[in-house]
C-alpha cells in the first residue's frame, strides 16, 4: 500500500479504491451480523415501507464486529493519510441494496455540503461486502467532480459517470464531495456494504456517537475504536468536566 500515492488520487480525481483490505472470514461474519441488524431496523420501522429500508443508520449502535472493524490498520490508516490521526466517524451506515430494488442512494448526490478550497472536511469509504457488479447496482460515480458546487446533469452524469465494478474486501475511498450514486439490484440477492463518513474532530457528529452507545459496554474496546467513535472529542458538559485531570479529559486530541 503506496500511502503517497492514495493521497495523490483522493486530492486528484476525488476517489481510490483500495483492494484487499477485509479478508473472507471476516466478511462472511460481519455480513451475517448485517443482516440481523436490518430485521432489527425493520422491527423498529415496523416494517419495510420507509425510504432507507436496509440501510442502519449507525451500524456501531449493534456493536460486535461493527467495532472490531475500526481496529483495521489498512482502513483506518487511509482516513489518517488524508484527515489525520485525529479523525472520526462523522456517519456510520449500512449500504446494501434489496433484491430487485434500488433505495435513496439512487438520486445524484454529494455527502458533504461544504467545499473549502484545497481542504477535505469529509472522507467516505464503501465497504464491499459482496461483489459488485453491474447487475448487483454497483456505485456510479463522476471523478475529478468534487470541486464543482452544482450537481452535473442528469445526462451528463450518465455519460461520463464510472461504475464501482469490484472485488468484495475491496474500499471504495472517496472525496465526500464527489457526486455519485447508487445503483439498481437486479438479481435475487441483498448486495452488501458498509459506508463510513468521516471527518475532522472539532466536527459535529451526524449522531452523538458516545452518548448513542451508552448502552453497551465498552470496557473491553481498544483506544482507537473509542478515538474513531469519537470518545475522545466530546465538549466538556460543565467546569468540573473541563478541568478533571488529562487523563479523565473527554476531549484529548488534536484537532487536525
Amino acid at each position: 500500500m503506496d500511502y503517497e500515492i492514495f493521497n495523490q488520487e483522493i486530492n486528484d480525481q476525488g476517489f481510490s479504491i483500495v483492494e484487499n483490505v477485509l479478508d473472507d472470514n471476516f466478511i462472511l461474519k460481519i455480513k451475517s451480523q448485517l443482516e440481523d441488524a436490518i430485521i432489527t431496523e425493520k422491527k423498529y420501522h415496523k416494517g419495510t415501507d420507509y425510504k432507507d429500508y436496509g440501510m442502519i443508520l449507525l451500524c456501531a449502535l449493534h456493536g460486535g464486529l461493527f467495532l472490531d472493524i475500526l481496529n483495521n490498520e489498512k482502513l483506518i490508516k487511509c482516513f489518517n493519510t488524508i484527515l489525520g490521526d485525529g479523525c472520526i466517524l462523522y456517519a456510520y451506515t449500512s449500504s446494501s441494496m434489496p433484491p430487485g430494488k434500488t433505495n435513496f442512494s439512487r438520486r445524484i448526490h454529494v455527502d458533504c455540503p461544504r467545499i473549502i478550497p484545497n481542504y477535505i472536511t469529509n472522507l467516505g469509504a464503501t465497504i464491499l461486502l459482496d461483489d459488485f457488479t453491474e447487475e448487483n447496482g454497483a456505485t456510479y460515480y463522476l471523478p475529478f467532480s468534487h470541486n464543482r458546487q452544482d450537481p452535473p446533469p442528469e445526462e451528463e452524469f450518465t455519460q461520463k459517470s464510472v461504475r464501482l465494478i469490484a472485488k468484495a474486501g475491496s474500499v471504495w475511498f472517496f472525496n465526500a464531495r464527489l457526486w455519485h450514486r447508487g445503483g439498481e439490484n437486479h438479481t435475487s440477492s441483498w448486495r452488501h456494504a458498509l459506508t463510513m463518513n468521516v471527518c475532522r474532530p472539532y466536527m459535529k457528529q451526524r449522531i452523538d456517537i458516545p452518548r448513542a452507545l451508552s448502552h453497551l459496554d465498552m470496557s473491553n474496546a481498544s483506544e482507537r475504536v473509542l478515538q474513531k467513535l469519537g470518545f475522545f472529542a466530546q465538549v466538556p458538559a460543565n467546569y468540573e468536566e473541563y478541568y478533571v485531570p488529562y487523563e479523565m479529559r473527554k476531549y484529548k486530541q488534536k484537532a487536525e
